[in-house]
Order: C-alpha cells, then sequence, then structure tokens
C-alpha cells in the first residue's frame, strides 16, 4: 500500500500490520509513485520465490 507523504515523496507500506507495533511496516520510501509501485511489484515476487 503506497502512501504519499507531505514532503512530496510517497511510501510503500506492508499490507498487514505488524502485530507488535499494530501499524505497518515501512517497506521504502521513493521519489515518484511509479518507483514505489514497481518496488511493491518485486516486494510480491520475493515473497513467492
Amino acid at each position: 500500500m503506497i502512501r504519499k507523504l507531505s514532503s512530496g515523496e510517497y511510501r510503500l507500506y506492508s499490507r498487514k500490520v505488524n502485530p507488535k507495533t499494530g501499524k505497518r511496516r515501512n517497506l521504502g520510501t521513493f521519489k515518484s509513485r511509479a518507483a514505489a509501485e514497481k518496488h511493491e511489484r518485486d516486494v510480491q515476487y520475493f515473497k513467492r520465490h
């Protein structure tokens, strides 16, 4: 899940909530939404391979 930050950057969060903290895990911050979406696809790929 991608959220836009007030700084104009985009941050990728995990889909599930981390049970220890009750928040989503930060999976990286990117300058563009396209870069964040590409990384999200990469993450999903590595989860299954």
